[in-house]
């Protein structure tokens, strides 16, 4: 590992530790992960980004959007946020929550996004903020946009994380593909729904 993952390993773990339910993981996403998160990008294309973390999908998004696109990315753990802004100068990285991502949108003139990337742990992160996140989710991304995220595959059956696909598909009108990633600890399940309504 070179030393630049284990900074972000460290940086990671230290986040995790001080707020678990926010980080809702020991280690950063692998770049195989990643590759599966953002599949669905193309250049010149507005982009969110939720829950950045290390960047680890941010660097995958930089990559695929291109000069044209535009990318906003929010994170309520400040040393993340200000990581991601020395990496990668072009992304809008806001320290706030995703909770507040109608707002900040409009304020930017991304009100209808083409794709929302969450690295957020829905699973574990308080019922009602997760509810307020999927209604923004909602209101910011345009019909036809998608909106992908991962779930351990450990949690899938959990009562939140079930909850969370049910009330997803609910308000975007569709239901999810899914794509099992074996190379990331632990393995995950990526999941993508379009929005119909």
């Amino acid at each position: 590992m070179t030393s630049g993952r284990w900074t972000e390993h460290l940086l990671f773990l230290g986040a995790m530790l001080r707020d678990p339910r926010s980080v809702g993981a020991i280690a950063p996403s692998s770049r195989s992960l990643a590759r599966h998160m953002v599949m669905g990008i193309a250049e010149a294309e507005q982009i969110v980004e939720l829950g950045p973390g290390t960047g680890v999908f941010t660097g995958e998004i930089v990559r695929r959007v291109g000069p044209g696109g535009r990318v906003l990315a929010l994170d309520t753990n400040r040393s993340f946020v200000e990581r991601l802004q020395r990496a990668w100068p072009q992304v809008d990285c806001v320290h706030a929550s995703a909770e507040i991502l109608p707002a900040l949108a409009a304020a930017r003139g991304m009100a209808a996004v083409d794709h929302i990337i969450s690295g957020l742990p829905f699973a574990s992160l308080p019922a009602g903020t997760t509810r307020r996140i999927l209604d923004g989710v909602h209101q910011t991304l345009r019909v036809g946009g998608t909106f992908t995220t991962f779930q351990y595959v450990h949690a899938y059956r959990m009562p939140a994380a079930v909850t969370f696909r049910r009330e997803l598909s609910a308000r975007l009108g569709s239901e999810f593909r899914s794509a099992l990633v074996v190379r990331n600890l632990p393995p995950a399940l990526v999941l993508t729904w379009q929005r119909r309504t």
